[in-house]
Protein backbone atom coordinates (compact mmCIF):
# COMPACT_ATOMS: atom_id res chain seq x y z
CA UNK A 1 0.00 0.00 0.00
CA UNK A 2 2.57 2.50 1.20
CA UNK A 3 5.51 1.02 -0.76
CA UNK A 4 5.39 3.44 -4.09
CA UNK A 5 4.01 6.46 -2.35
CA UNK A 6 6.16 7.31 0.68
CA UNK A 7 8.48 9.93 0.21
CA UNK A 8 9.24 10.68 3.87
CA UNK A 9 9.53 8.81 7.35
CA UNK A 10 9.12 11.01 10.18
CA UNK A 11 9.63 9.92 13.34
CA UNK A 12 9.20 11.13 17.06
CA UNK A 13 12.18 10.04 19.26
CA UNK A 14 11.26 9.39 23.07
CA UNK A 15 8.35 6.51 23.04
CA UNK A 16 9.02 5.98 19.43
CA UNK A 17 12.13 5.66 17.75
CA UNK A 18 13.59 5.59 20.92
CA UNK A 19 13.13 2.42 23.29
CA UNK A 20 12.96 2.52 27.11
CA UNK A 21 16.75 2.31 27.23
CA UNK A 22 17.14 5.51 24.71
CA UNK A 23 18.85 3.52 22.28
CA UNK A 24 17.21 3.04 18.50
CA UNK A 25 17.42 -0.93 18.06
CA UNK A 26 20.16 -2.37 15.23
CA UNK A 27 17.21 -3.60 13.20
CA UNK A 28 15.71 -0.34 13.45
CA UNK A 29 19.17 0.93 12.45
CA UNK A 30 19.00 -1.62 9.24
CA UNK A 31 15.60 -0.99 8.14
CA UNK A 32 15.95 2.84 8.05
CA UNK A 33 19.15 2.28 5.79
CA UNK A 34 16.96 0.34 3.53
CA UNK A 35 14.79 2.76 3.06
CA UNK A 36 17.79 5.82 2.59
CA UNK A 37 18.39 3.25 -0.31
CA UNK A 38 15.16 3.41 -2.15
CA UNK A 39 15.23 6.94 -1.73
CA UNK A 40 13.02 7.23 0.92
CA UNK A 41 13.71 10.43 3.31
CA UNK A 42 14.41 9.99 7.29
CA UNK A 43 13.64 12.63 9.26
CA UNK A 44 12.68 13.11 13.05
CA UNK A 45 10.31 15.64 14.88
CA UNK A 46 11.00 15.57 18.18
CA UNK A 47 9.84 17.60 21.60
CA UNK A 48 13.64 17.53 22.26
CA UNK A 49 16.22 20.28 21.47
CA UNK A 50 18.47 19.98 18.76
CA UNK A 51 21.61 20.17 20.97
CA UNK A 52 19.81 16.90 23.63
CA UNK A 53 19.39 15.15 20.42
CA UNK A 54 22.41 15.06 18.90
CA UNK A 55 23.70 11.55 20.20
CA UNK A 56 20.56 10.17 18.27
CA UNK A 57 21.10 12.62 15.07
CA UNK A 58 24.75 11.99 14.54
CA UNK A 59 23.75 8.15 14.62
CA UNK A 60 20.63 8.57 12.18
CA UNK A 61 21.97 11.32 10.36
CA UNK A 62 18.15 12.27 9.22
CA UNK A 63 17.66 14.35 6.07
CA UNK A 64 15.01 16.35 8.05
CA UNK A 65 14.99 17.69 11.51
CA UNK A 66 12.20 19.50 13.26
CA UNK A 67 12.93 19.80 16.77
CA UNK A 68 11.69 22.07 20.17
CA UNK A 69 8.54 20.81 19.18
CA UNK A 70 8.30 22.61 15.61
CA UNK A 71 10.02 25.58 16.42
CA UNK A 72 13.55 25.05 14.70
CA UNK A 73 13.04 23.17 11.42
CA UNK A 74 16.49 21.59 9.10
CA UNK A 75 16.43 20.63 5.70
CA UNK A 76 19.71 18.90 5.23
CA UNK A 77 22.02 21.05 6.64
CA UNK A 78 20.05 24.42 6.38
CA UNK A 79 17.70 25.75 9.12
CA UNK A 80 14.71 26.95 7.49
CA UNK A 81 12.42 27.91 9.81
CA UNK A 82 12.83 29.17 13.64
CA UNK A 83 10.36 30.33 16.06
CA UNK A 84 11.85 32.28 18.98
CA UNK A 85 10.73 33.96 22.24
CA UNK A 86 12.42 37.26 22.50
CA UNK A 87 14.40 37.86 25.62
CA UNK A 88 12.07 40.06 27.17
CA UNK A 89 9.48 37.43 26.11
CA UNK A 90 11.37 34.67 27.84
CA UNK A 91 12.25 36.21 30.68
CA UNK A 92 8.30 37.05 31.11
CA UNK A 93 7.61 33.62 30.86
CA UNK A 94 10.39 32.49 33.16
CA UNK A 95 8.67 35.00 35.71
CA UNK A 96 5.38 34.14 35.16
CA UNK A 97 5.99 30.57 35.50
CA UNK A 98 7.89 31.32 38.90
CA UNK A 99 4.45 33.47 40.21
CA UNK A 100 1.74 30.89 39.53
CA UNK A 101 3.75 27.83 40.21
CA UNK A 102 6.27 28.65 43.04
CA UNK A 103 10.04 30.09 43.36
CA UNK A 104 11.25 26.87 43.11
CA UNK A 105 9.94 25.08 39.93
CA UNK A 106 11.81 23.50 37.48
CA UNK A 107 11.76 25.41 34.06
CA UNK A 108 14.30 24.14 30.83
CA UNK A 109 14.34 26.17 28.31
CA UNK A 110 15.48 25.34 24.30
CA UNK A 111 17.76 27.75 22.69
CA UNK A 112 19.36 27.08 19.26
CA UNK A 113 22.70 26.30 20.74
CA UNK A 114 22.06 25.01 24.35
CA UNK A 115 19.62 23.51 26.87
CA UNK A 116 19.32 25.30 29.90
CA UNK A 117 17.48 24.03 33.27
CA UNK A 118 17.54 24.89 36.78
CA UNK A 119 17.31 21.34 37.55
CA UNK A 120 17.62 19.93 41.48
CA UNK A 121 19.32 16.76 40.23
CA UNK A 122 21.83 16.60 37.61
CA UNK A 123 19.65 14.66 34.67
CA UNK A 124 22.63 12.77 33.38
CA UNK A 125 23.05 11.05 37.20
CA UNK A 126 19.13 9.99 35.78
CA UNK A 127 19.89 9.02 32.45
CA UNK A 128 23.20 9.06 31.02
CA UNK A 129 21.96 9.64 27.19
CA UNK A 130 20.78 12.70 27.94
CA UNK A 131 22.12 15.44 26.41
CA UNK A 132 24.44 18.35 28.04
CA UNK A 133 22.47 20.67 29.67
CA UNK A 134 23.78 23.82 30.98
CA UNK A 135 22.71 25.03 34.52
CA UNK A 136 21.38 28.10 35.45
CA UNK A 137 19.34 29.83 37.84
CA UNK A 138 17.81 32.23 35.10
CA UNK A 139 18.94 35.56 37.01
CA UNK A 140 19.00 38.00 34.61
CA UNK A 141 18.58 35.51 31.55
CA UNK A 142 19.55 36.75 28.31
CA UNK A 143 18.73 34.31 25.04
CA UNK A 144 16.18 34.19 22.90
CA UNK A 145 14.02 30.64 23.79
CA UNK A 146 12.52 28.47 21.81
CA UNK A 147 11.17 26.38 23.43
CA UNK A 148 10.20 26.52 27.47
CA UNK A 149 9.24 23.48 29.58
CA UNK A 150 7.93 23.97 33.12
CA UNK A 151 7.01 21.33 35.66
CA UNK A 152 3.73 21.50 37.55
CA UNK A 153 2.09 19.05 39.38
CA UNK A 154 -1.24 21.07 39.67
CA UNK A 155 -3.54 21.44 36.99
CA UNK A 156 -4.96 24.25 38.06
CA UNK A 157 -1.69 25.70 38.22
CA UNK A 158 -0.88 24.53 34.83
CA UNK A 159 -4.53 25.90 32.82
CA UNK A 160 -3.27 29.51 34.78
CA UNK A 161 -0.07 29.32 33.51
CA UNK A 162 -1.10 28.80 29.83
CA UNK A 163 -4.14 31.61 30.38
CA UNK A 164 -1.32 34.27 31.28
CA UNK A 165 0.80 33.05 28.77
CA UNK A 166 -1.91 33.70 25.38
CA UNK A 167 0.98 34.11 23.06
CA UNK A 168 2.11 30.76 23.70
CA UNK A 169 0.83 27.08 22.68
CA UNK A 170 0.92 24.34 25.77
CA UNK A 171 0.54 21.04 25.65
CA UNK A 172 1.46 18.32 28.48
CA UNK A 173 3.96 15.49 28.14
CA UNK A 174 2.09 12.58 29.32
CA UNK A 175 5.14 10.60 31.11
CA UNK A 176 5.42 13.40 33.95
CA UNK A 177 4.36 16.66 35.40
CA UNK A 178 6.17 18.77 32.58
CA UNK A 179 4.14 20.97 29.99
CA UNK A 180 5.78 22.92 26.82
CA UNK A 181 5.21 26.07 25.63
CA UNK A 182 6.28 26.96 21.92
CA UNK A 183 4.83 30.28 20.26
CA UNK A 184 1.08 30.32 19.37
CA UNK A 185 0.87 28.01 16.31
CA UNK A 186 4.08 26.62 16.55
CA UNK A 187 3.32 22.61 16.76
CA UNK A 188 4.59 19.53 14.75
CA UNK A 189 2.77 19.98 12.24
CA UNK A 190 3.07 23.29 11.09
CA UNK A 191 6.58 22.37 11.08
CA UNK A 192 5.85 19.69 8.39
CA UNK A 193 4.39 22.38 6.15
CA UNK A 194 7.35 23.86 5.65
CA UNK A 195 8.94 20.63 5.24
CA UNK A 196 6.75 20.18 2.42
CA UNK A 197 7.15 23.64 0.91
CA UNK A 198 11.19 22.69 0.60
CA UNK A 199 10.69 18.97 -0.24
CA UNK A 200 8.26 19.71 -3.16
CA UNK A 201 5.49 16.75 -2.31
CA UNK A 202 2.35 16.91 -0.20
CA UNK A 203 1.53 15.89 3.39
CA UNK A 204 -0.31 12.35 1.73
CA UNK A 205 3.35 11.16 0.96
CA UNK A 206 4.61 11.35 5.08
CA UNK A 207 4.53 8.19 7.61
CA UNK A 208 4.50 9.45 10.70
CA UNK A 209 4.94 7.77 13.86
CA UNK A 210 4.53 9.04 17.40
CA UNK A 211 3.04 8.41 20.55
CA UNK A 212 2.21 11.22 22.99
CA UNK A 213 -0.05 14.15 22.49
CA UNK A 214 2.64 16.57 21.13
CA UNK A 215 2.25 13.92 18.15
CA UNK A 216 -1.80 13.92 17.35
CA UNK A 217 -1.84 16.68 14.96
CA UNK A 218 1.37 15.49 13.07
CA UNK A 219 -0.43 11.95 12.70
CA UNK A 220 -3.66 13.61 11.44
CA UNK A 221 -2.22 15.60 9.21
CA UNK A 222 0.01 12.90 6.99
CA UNK A 223 -1.22 10.49 4.98
CA UNK A 224 -0.59 7.77 7.34
CA UNK A 225 -0.29 7.96 11.31
CA UNK A 226 1.08 5.60 13.01
CA UNK A 227 0.69 5.08 16.98
CA UNK A 228 3.35 3.02 18.74
CA UNK A 229 1.79 0.27 20.66
CA UNK A 230 3.10 2.00 24.34
CA UNK A 231 1.06 4.78 22.69
CA UNK A 232 -1.58 6.54 25.13
CA UNK A 233 -4.75 5.85 23.75
CA UNK A 234 -5.64 9.65 22.94
CA UNK A 235 -3.19 8.80 19.97
CA UNK A 236 -3.87 5.71 19.26
CA UNK A 237 -7.60 6.59 18.51
CA UNK A 238 -6.28 9.46 15.93
CA UNK A 239 -4.20 6.80 14.27
CA UNK A 240 -4.81 5.05 11.08
CA UNK A 241 -1.98 2.00 12.59
CA UNK A 242 -1.36 0.95 15.66
CA UNK A 243 2.28 -1.24 15.51
CA UNK A 244 4.30 -2.76 18.37
CA UNK A 245 6.09 -0.81 21.10
CA UNK A 246 9.01 0.98 20.93
CA UNK A 247 10.51 -2.15 22.45
CA UNK A 248 8.77 -4.81 20.33
CA UNK A 249 11.18 -3.55 17.01
CA UNK A 250 7.06 -2.02 16.09
CA UNK A 251 8.74 0.22 14.10
CA UNK A 252 10.78 -1.99 12.14
CA UNK A 253 8.48 -5.00 11.55
CA UNK A 254 5.74 -2.03 10.16
CA UNK A 255 8.17 -0.84 7.67
CA UNK A 256 9.91 -4.48 6.87
CA UNK A 257 6.30 -5.76 5.91
CA UNK A 258 4.58 -2.39 4.29
CA UNK A 259 7.61 -0.82 2.59
CA UNK A 260 10.50 -2.55 1.99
Amino acid sequence: MWKNTCKLLLFDLDGTLLQSDKTISKRTLSVLKQCREKGILIGVSTSRSEQNSLVYLNELMPDILISSGGALVKYGTEYIYKAEFSVAETNNMIDMARAVCGEDCEITIDTTDSHYWNYKIDPKKLDQSWGDSIYTNFTDFSECALKTCVEIFDQNKADELAHKLPESDCIRFSDGYWYKFTKKNVTKENAIIKITEVCGFGTESIIAFGDDYADIGMLQLCGTGVAMGNAIDEVKDKADVVIGSNDEDGIAVFIENEII
